[in-house]
């Protein structure tokens, strides 16, 4: 048997299986310079990206309070609680497009919810294999890859039809029959954003240790309760994620979104209303915007990154929470 041998004065360690380590240093003394260097390059390179990723975050904070002071300094704290967006008149209230934007997103992810965590667990749990688990999952990554602007074509000829013959049988209490709207948009969005979640969802469930699973069915679970006290508790995370993931997509959603919500600047009274969200005022109003106007644009672009900040931020909270309470 070849026997072990260690530089003299060296002290050698066993590990708790029973294991011999070598000394400290030895290992890393045995490198050799280029590989040192060579290491010590990559993990530079590494910290690089990440300062570049902090960077460009925050120049385009300093950039959008920068060109966005004039307006701080004309309308103050009455651009969030304001609801007269006149540029004419230099008047800028910008609560109708902080609404727009907050009850189309969160309404598009409500309704997206469900189908997403339903395709997630069928491609996830009951078809993870064969070719209808290759059709639905290249369908999914299609319909992620498909323009905004194809979507809001199809909002336009399809949806606003539909969602109108459905207002005409509501015309009898008050609702208008426009088609368009906030409810439309929220439509539009919640299949614009499915993939998103769905996607995240379905890998993250099929991470699902099988140890786990096994032994749920080996107490006399039923697949129902597997998922139900297994695979969602240990997914919840990552379905979150997916959701946050989602739900940034449909704050920025532009023109999908321009095309079916009516773009009127007025605080919408109901689901039916026409209305407009900060992504959408921007496009329609920026290409013939002049002096404060744009600062009063950007202002509003200002806005709609502290609330996606905003919201990432409490995700990763809740998130963080959750994995906690999941390793207790």
């Amino acid at each position: 048997m070849a026997k072990l041998s260690f530089p003299k004065g060296e002290a050698t360690t066993f590990s708790p299986a029973g294991a011999l380590v070598a000394p400290a240093g030895m290992e890393r003394s045995a490198r050799s310079p280029a590989s040192l260097a060579a290491e010590g390059g990559f993990r530079g390179a590494l910290f690089l990206s990440v300062g570049l990723v902090f960077a460009v975050i925050f120049a385009m904070l300093v950039s959008l309070v920068l060109f966005s002071l004039p307006s701080i300094q004309h309308s103050g704290w009455s651009i969030f609680t304001g609801t007269d967006w006149d540029p004419a008149n230099d008047h800028f209230g910008a609560l109708p497009f902080i609404v727009g934007t907050l009850v189309t997103s969160l309404l598009a992810l409500a309704i997206s919810f469900p189908f997403s965590l339903s395709i997630a667990l069928f491609l996830g749990e009951y078809n993870n294999h064969g070719w209808l688990a290759t059709v639905m999952t290249t369908a999914i990554e299609l319909l992620a890859g498909i323009p905004s602007i194809i979507y809001g074509a199809f909002g336009l000829f399809v949806m606003v039809p539909m969602v109108q013959q459905w207002e005409l049988t509501m015309a009898a209490s008050g609702v208008v029959p426009l088609g368009v709207g906030v409810l439309t948009a929220s439509i539009l969005l919640a299949i614009m954003i499915i993939p998103y979640s769905a996607s995240l969802a379905r890998e993250v469930i099929r991470l699902t240790p099988q140890e786990l699973k096994e032994a749920a069915y080996a107490l006399g679970g039923s697949r129902f309760s597997v998922i139900r006290f297994v695979t969602l508790p240990y997914s919840f995370s990552g379905i979150f994620a997916g959701q946050l993931l989602a739900f940034g997509r449909a704050l920025g959603e532009t023109m999908a979104v321009a095309m079916v919500i009516g773009n009127q600047n007025i605080l919408p009274e109901s689901l039916f209303s026409a209305g407009s969200t900060i992504a959408t005022v921007i496009a329609n109003e920026y290409p013939e915007a002049s002096g404060i106007h744009i600062a009063a644009l950007t202002e509003i672009g200002l806005i709609l990154f502290l609330i996606t900040i905003a919201f990432g931020y409490v995700g990763r909270i809740i998130i963080n929470r959750m994995a906690m309470r999941g390793t207790t």
